[in-house]
């Protein structure tokens, strides 16, 4: 499957709500399209490199595991910047990518099957009511519609999400398939930090 992709200094989780600028004349065709057609683009963790394209620079190397982003409204405030609300959808395997003439890159990806549905357990519940205090400071504006504190991926990705860990961290907390390991390490990390 064929994916434009919009690598950033961000890591979107499946579910997850992701607010965008969209100034590039070549992300701002890429959403057009995307809007138009009703598909979706990919997002892509920046490894090496930067999110604005220069004049003379290469294209950025990104990590090889992304989220579709469907695109849930839009904005324009002003003549060329574009406000978009993405929502996260499936996981992807980048097989391959190239950049067309703009400049956009565009990746040959395969899709990760959805995790099998783990129920959160009575050990998760420190994670779940640290998980429902953020989500209130954080506001419905930012975060999922549909709630599900009792669905371990869930959990895990929206902790992973708004919890302020490394991008390398965030990163591997995408690439784990198995929600109990990822909430397991989660809740290493936080029981180490103090805040469960």
């Amino acid at each position: 499957m064929q994916l434009p992709l919009f690598p950033l200094n961000t890591v979107l989780f499946p579910g997850g709500v992701l607010p965008l600028k969209v100034f590039e004349q070549r992300y701002i065709d890429m959403t057009k399209a995307c809007l138009s057609e009703d598909k979706p683009f990919g997002v892509c963790l920046i490894v090496k490199g930067d999110e604005v394209a220069r004049p003379g620079s290469a294209s950025p190397e990104i990590a090889s595991v992304g989220t579709t982003a469907r695109i849930r409204n839009w904005d324009m405030p002003q003549l060329g910047i574009l406000h978009v609300s993405t929502l996260g959808g499936t996981r992807f395997l980048v097989e391959s990518h190239s950049a067309d003439a703009s400049g956009l890159l565009v990746g040959n990806v395969k899709p990760i099957a959805p995790e099998a549905k783990v129920a959160t357990t009575p050990a998760h519940q420190p994670l779940v009511r640290l998980l429902e205090i953020i989500a209130a400071r954080v506001g419905p504006a930012n975060f999922p519609d549909e709630l599900a504190y009792d669905d371990a991926s869930w959990v895990g990705y929206r902790l992973a999400e708004l919890l302020p860990l490394p991008l390398p961290i965030k990163q591997s907390m995408l690439e784990i398939n198995d929600a109990a390991v990822r909430l397991g390490v989660l809740q290493r990390f936080l029981q180490q930090q103090g805040l469960i």
